[in-house]
């Protein structure tokens, strides 16, 4: 390994969409495979994936969406977003890529760190027992800093 090989990454996840939150979950899983080591910090958003009840049911955003090549007006139809979703999730099984819930079971599981954001939690009025069991703290942005000392910060 180089001197300037990453040897650890922190991946801040802020969006609640499928699309939002899949690239931070293939990126620390992929770090990890490769022997980096990887913390995830869920915020705003985010924080949907990492919460009991509704990380199993995220779903792809139509609205606002330019890689979604559909004029704006159809992705706020009924069901589009239904259609999308359900669209997205038969290619990522197909690829064998786990749902959400399972994503973060994995990543923690081999050594990954989830941290729910403070401020976040706060502000949507979360509790510990809100999240999913696999994550390792709730943390201010500062204390996310310091667990992230040395480590590459990527914002998906």
């Amino acid at each position: 390994m180089s001197d300037d090989a990453i040897t650890k990454v922190s991946i801040v996840i802020s969006k609640g969409s499928l699309e939002g939150v899949y690239p931070g979950l293939i990126m620390g899983n992929g770090a990890l495979m490769d022997g980096i080591d990887a913390s995830i910090f869920f915020t705003f958003f985010g924080l949907e994936a990492i919460i009991k009840s509704k990380m199993n049911k995220m779903k792809v955003a139509t609205v606002g969406n330019p890689a979604m090549h559909i004029p704006t007006f159809l992705g706020a139809l009924p069901g589009m977003s239904a259609l999308a979703t359900m669209m997205m999730k038969r290619e990522m099984e197909k690829l064998e890529i786990p749902p959400v819930g399972e994503f973060i079971e994995m990543i923690h599981d081999a050594g990954g760190t989830i941290f729910a954001c403070k401020a976040a939690m706060d502000m949507f009025h979360y509790t510990k027992a809100d999240l999913c069991d696999e994550v390792d703290d709730i943390l201010t942005v500062g204390a996310f800093y310091e667990a992230s000392a040395g480590a590459q910060i990527i914002f998906t």
